[in-house]
């Protein structure tokens, strides 16, 4: 993920200096030949995010049918009817800002652009009864924000997590811990995992519901 490639990329000079300047090697670039950054900072690597840029593509179906599982990529209710899309934009952006604050500043400084590919949270129907997957995914992509080049290929982020449903919705939102909230809270764990763990993000075991939501 985003934290191993970094930690990669700057293994290669620690070989020959304890903090040396690493000049992108044709195999840590990307496929279609893309430039990428050169990244010089001491181990651990930390990533000082900048500046924050998330889309919400226009070509993404939104949903307002009320079934257990209607068919779309952004199902989202807990906001008045509106522009879906950027009640959507707004959410992840203010989700992966708590995250980064809660970071503080690192070594490597960088644009962290996100694009979201689903939101899927619950109708109500499932929310009251059988509960289910807030089903998350975008891809991220880390810059230099000098050059603009990116940090390797874009990732991939699966961040799916189990969804409260009946009973429990009900309890959970007498206390304030709506859907919104604990999307926010989620995703905030999310983009930490990947700016700062070598493994990244681990996606949770979801079973059935979990498959269906591949990215």
């Amino acid at each position: 993920m985003v934290a191993r490639r970094l930690f990669a990329m700057l293994a290669l000079g620690l070989a020959v200096s304890g903090c040396a300047s690493i000049e992108t090697a044709t195999r840590n670039a990307p496929l279609d030949g893309t430039p990428v950054a050169p990244v010089s900072a001491p181990i651990p690597v930390s990533v000082d995010v900048q500046e924050i840029n998330v889309t919400v593509p226009r070509d993404l179906k939104v949903s307002e049918a009320n079934r257990y599982y209607p068919s779309g990529d952004i199902v989202w209710r807990e906001d008045p009817p509106g522009d879906r899309h950027a009640q959507v934009k707004a959410i992840v952006e203010a989700a992966l800002q708590r995250g980064v604050d809660a970071m503080g500043g690192g070594q490597v400084p960088a644009i962290l652009d996100v694009e979201v590919t689903r939101f899927h949270a619950l109708t109500e129907k499932a929310r009251y009864t059988v509960g289910g997957v807030h089903a998350l995914q975008f891809k991220m992509q880390l810059r230099d924000p000098e050059t603009g080049l990116p940090y390797g290929p874009p990732q991939k982020v699966k961040a799916d997590f189990r969804a409260l449903g009946g009973q429990a919705a009900i309890e959970a939102e007498r206390e304030g811990i709506t859907q919104k909230v604990r999307i926010t809270e989620h995703l905030a764990k999310v983009i930490q995992d990947e700016l700062s763990r070598p493994e990244g993000h681990q996606a949770a075991r979801l079973g059935v519901m979990g498959a269906i939501n591949q990215l």
